[in-house]
């Protein structure tokens, strides 16, 4: 569907304010504008949009979902799977996001990035390269032997590949990677992103100062809040220039700990909600591996043999309920960190994250009780419950 129609809820959320029984006009998979319901044009269908309409989520941390993982199948049609997989959750962007791996499998996914931007697979916004330039103390589930310094050859390569897509977002550690070579990154338009590091605060200050602007699964696989270090957890809460992306699970954050930062979090830049979700989204997958290593789900987790998380079993709709629901933030703001919050966090708020005239009308339609009914991206419906 990508005539111009309208789609009608009781509720619309444009991402700013909220429009009580109004209708959401589209055309050519661009938002015209938010109307009240009796005042659609005439010879424009309307199409019913439920209880709640709301900008499509977007997940800057996806590492696979429909059974594949990106690692395993660096290729176009993966891509689409992992995409796809998404979608019944409300999800209408994403980045796909490669584990730390060997450097022809990094190529082999910037290649499929590039394909996808081209092709213009619904749903991507571009990659997310998690490593191989990270931290051994904060590996994680990161292979450690693939895990390795950045040299000149790899930033010729990051620099060359941001051209080929709408977004290109690496996640590096300071210990593996210079400040000099974030600067180059930055000025070149890559979203660098600091994490599984042990930096001390006043070099994640110093790297936030070179362009990194990002911390990657807040508290999770970085330095902690100390009282005399506040390390890269602390750094991604007061610098003001920081996003930082959350993991809501109840998992990987203790609700506490996520209310702390919340409160304290300095802006502009703000908490946004990821899934980092694995190849179990959307399937009844028990395990899967991951560089020969088995993960294992069970309750809610995704874990290596030795207890060690490794991704999230979580999906966005999950992730705004809990932050909703649980942590008790009002639910504007809660779709606002899974829509608008990582728009702005990638430069991408120009054209994602909200309804609004211009933008691309990708929107989710919500139940009462926070389901997702359907899912449209650039206009067409691409899940319906």
């Amino acid at each position: 569907m990508t005539s111009r129609f309208a789609l009608a809820a009781q509720r619309i959320f444009d991402g700013e304010a909220w429009h009580e029984d109004a209708a959401l006009i589209v055309a050519g998979g661009l938002i015209e504008g938010i109307v009240k319901r009796d005042a659609v044009p005439a010879g424009v269908a309307v199409t019913d949009g439920g209880s709640i309409l709301a900008p499509g989520f977007i997940d800057l941390q996806v590492n696979g979902g429909g059974g594949l993982m990106l690692n395993d199948k660096p290729d176009v049609d993966t891509l689409d799977i992992i995409c796809k997989a998404q979608m019944p959750f409300g999800t209408t962007a994403v980045l796909p996001t490669l584990i730390t791996d060997t450097p022809e499998i990094t190529r082999a996914t910037i290649a499929a990035g590039a394909e996808a931007a081209t092709r213009k697979v619904p749903g991507f916004l571009g990659l997310h390269l998690e490593g191989p330039h990270l931290s051994l103390a904060r590996k994680g589930a990161h292979d450690p032997q693939l895990i390795r310094p950045m040299d000149d050859a790899d930033e010729r390569a990051l620099i060359a590949a941001r051209n080929t897509m709408p977004v290109l977002l690496t996640t590096i550690a300071p210990e593996s990677v210079k400040a000099g070579q974030v600067k180059a990154l930055a000025a070149a338009g890559v979203v660098v992103s600091l994490g599984h590091t042990d930096t001390s605060y006043r070099t994640a200050k110093e790297y936030a100062e070179a362009g990194a602007s990002m911390a990657t699964h807040l508290f999770n696989a970085m330095s902690q809040i100390g009282n005399r270090e506040p390390g890269l957890a602390g750094a991604a809460v007061d610098i003001s220039t920081f996003s930082a992306g959350l993991i809501a699970d109840g998992i990987h954050v203790d609700p506490a700990t996520m209310k702390i930062a919340l409160k304290a979090k300095n802006g502009p830049a703000r908490i946004f909600l990821v899934t980092d979700a694995m190849a179990t989204i959307g399937t009844d997958l028990k395990s899967f591996t991951l560089n020969g290593r088995t993960i294992k789900r069970e309750n809610g987790r995704l874990t290596l043999e030795d207890g060690t998380l490794a991704g999230a079993d979580l999906d966005m709709i999950s992730a705004v309920r809990f932050m909703h629901e649980k942590i008790g933030e009002e639910l504007d703001e809660a779709i606002r960190m899974a829509s608008l919050y990582p728009a702005e966090a990638v430069g991408q708020d120009h054209r994602l994250g909200r309804l609004a005239k211009g933008y691309a009308a990708n929107a989710v339609q919500l139940t009462d009780t926070l389901d997702v009914s359907a899912t449209w991206i650039d206009g067409n419906k691409v899940f319906s419950a």
